[in-house]
């Protein structure tokens, strides 16, 4: 598994490196919309500041210029970027088309497990639920991971699944036990991933007992 952060702020990303456990990165339209540079220049210090894959998802309204920007970005650093595509029927075209040129991609914004299938044909090599978003409609985002898990088994295909909105350490784990092979969380969540109050309380025995 690989856990992630989801920010497009390089402070964060490389405070997220130096936890120990982080490896790789993810963004999307709004994270990059919070940064005053281009998204390629914002893409390419990411490329310099994190360890493991960085995710840019594609904004291009038509078909050939997702196309052309998906391209572009690959560029940047061919071995790291793997471009995120919403998971439309429209773009699962792209998808393959994409795959087919080497460019890894992952099919972001499922909350259906046919959406998964359909990805997965395609060419995917991610399929991305947003977990806390699903249940926050009135779904079951836990669900959701279990029904992918599923379905993206019974395509006999090596896709991955990397859950995101995800808002709490135990929400991490539950998205792991349901079958997530992968997590993308945003700094707070990351930083309080080693946390615990009962471990806090016994380390501080541990020390009152070492003053004695």
């Amino acid at each position: 598994m690989a856990i992630l952060i989801d920010s497009a702020l390089v402070d964060e990303v490389k405070q997220a490196g130096q936890l120990g456990f982080v490896h790789g990165v993810t963004t999307n339209p709004g994270l990059l919309a919070k940064v005053k540079d281009a998204p390629a220049e914002v893409i390419r210090q990411l490329c310099l500041v994190a360890s493991g894959p960085v995710f840019y998802q594609l904004t291009a309204a038509a078909p050939a210029e997702r196309e052309r920007e998906a391209l572009e970005f690959f560029g940047i650093a061919c071995d790291r970027i793997v471009l995120k595509v919403p998971a439309t029927t429209a773009n699962m075209a792209l998808i393959a088309r994409l795959q087919a040129r080497g460019v890894p991609c992952a099919a972001t914004a499922v909350f259906a497990a046919y959406q998964a299938v359909a990805a997965a044909e395609a060419g995917a090599r991610y399929v991305i639920p947003y977990v806390s978003r699903v249940s926050r409609l009135g779904g079951d985002g836990l669900g959701l991971v279990r029904e992918l898990r599923e379905a993206v088994g019974a395509t006999g295909r090596q896709v991955r699944i990397l859950a995101a909105s995800i808002k709490s350490p135990e929400e991490a784990v539950a998205a792991l036990v349901a079958g997530a092979d992968d997590l993308t969380l945003p700094l707070e969540v990351l930083t309080a991933l080693g946390n615990h109050r009962r471990s806090e309380e016994a380390i501080a025995e541990f020390d009152a007992v070492r003053r004695r």
